[in-house]
């Protein structure tokens, strides 16, 4: 990127992203300055954490020139949080944003002199570097805009293509804290990710700056645009299975544990589209980082649930995973479901109701009821479930 410098901030220390989401190493937040021939612009602010870090990558990018414009992508505010900073130390520069951004700014108490709205198919002229922009809505928030700069054949993607963890964190691995990232807070959004999608098919990018992760560009940039299509349609990433459990006393994980050495034992010598040995993996919703567990369940195109009655209803860790699962627009998957309760089992019927709110959902039958613990005599029940999800 000739004429573009990255100011971003790493946030080391920061231990949940959005007070919910694990942050084994942290956060980074990514601002950018493009530098043209008659105007500088600041490609969005970051996190209040940052501010002084950041202001001061920003002056030492500009190397004594004045910014004319800070474009705001994004309103959420480890985007806006300093602002009203920036904007103290550089008053003349003019705030460009949506006309949504603007009614946003006011309510967060961001005060600009100069105020520019764009939107889809208006440009800035820098001189000799130009900034196209491109309405985003819902992703995730109503007010996105993206960037496209012609000359660099930059795309600055707001929150889109963006990734868990600091700025160089687990280089060689993008998909996996990106694809946790997506689903929990992109996830719900997949139409609109799709026409954004279908907006920049005619544009050549070589490379995409976000405003979490790193840069994209190469093969890392190809593979970021091949997965998106797929997350955005909710498709099938890897053909397999999660089995998802949520066990009280232990009966019901080792139910779980041994469908699981079942569907290993048959799944052994099949393949899917590709060639590759279908997956199976298991998650324990009282101990597992649920986000990875919402990721798992959105990447294979099998889940079974396995969860033990509560209070007449569902064990709260398997009705947190299904609420999470709803709220982020699960769909088009297979789903088996298994029981367990001791006088009055419920939760086939509960967790039946709740993914009736899921679109192309197919529960398979039969369902299996434990009372208690599991039966010798009842793993012809599990083979029979396991054949139906496979088939």
């Amino acid at each position: 990127m000739k004429n573009i410098k990255y100011v971003g901030c790493d946030d080391a220390d920061l231990d949940l992203f959005e007070s919910q989401y694990e942050l084994p190493e942290g956060m980074c937040y990514n601002s950018y300055v493009v530098l043209g021939e008659s105007h500088v612009a600041v490609m969005d602010a970051m996190d209040a954490r940052c501010t002084e870090q950041w202001l001061q990558n920003v002056e030492k990018a500009l190397d004594g020139r004045e910014p004319d414009y800070l474009v705001c992508q994004h309103m959420e505010p480890d985007h806006s949080g300093s602002m009203g900073a920036f904007l103290a130390q550089y008053p003349k520069a003019t705030v460009v944003c949506s006309k949504q951004a603007v009614v946003m700014m006011a309510q967060f108490g961001i005060e600009a002199a100069n105020v520019q709205v764009v939107g889809e198919g208006q440009s800035i002229d820098l001189g000799g570097i130009t900034l196209q922009f491109i309405a985003a809505p819902m992703i995730h928030w109503p007010e996105v805009i993206m960037t496209y700069c012609p000359e660099e054949q930059v795309l600055f993607s707001a929150d889109g293509f963006g990734k868990f963890g600091v700025y160089h964190a687990d280089e060689d691995d993008w998909a996996c804290e990106a694809r946790r990232y997506y689903f929990n807070i992109v996830g719900k959004y997949g139409v609109q990710v799709s026409n954004v999608l279908k907006k920049l098919a005619g544009k050549p990018i070589s490379t995409i700056a976000p405003l979490h992760g790193p840069v994209l560009e190469g093969e890392k940039k190809d593979e970021a645009l091949r997965l998106y299509t797929i997350w955005s349609a909710y498709g099938v990433e890897t053909d397999g299975v999660l089995v998802a459990y949520a066990s009280i006393h232990g009966n019901t994980r080792r139910a779980a544990e041994q469908l699981v050495q079942i569907l290993k034992e048959k799944t052994q010598d099949m393949k899917s589209a590709d060639g590759k040995a279908l997956k199976v993996a298991v998650t324990d919703l009282s101990r597992d980082d649920m986000a990875e567990a919402i990721e798992d369940a959105f990447r294979m195109n099998r889940l079974v649930l396995c969860c033990a009655t509560y209070d007449g209803d569902i064990f709260p860790p398997m009705h947190m995973f299904l609420h999470k699962l709803r709220l982020k627009g699960f769909q088009n998957r297979k789903v088996a479901l298994i029981e367990n309760g001791s006088w009055a089992p419920q939760a086939v019927r509960v967790m039946k109701e709740m993914l009736g709110g899921c679109k192309n959902v197919e529960v398979v039958e039969p369902t299996v009821t434990i009372r208690g613990a599991l039966k010798e005599s009842q793993l012809e029940e599990l083979k029979t479930l396991a054949d139906a999800l496979l088939g």
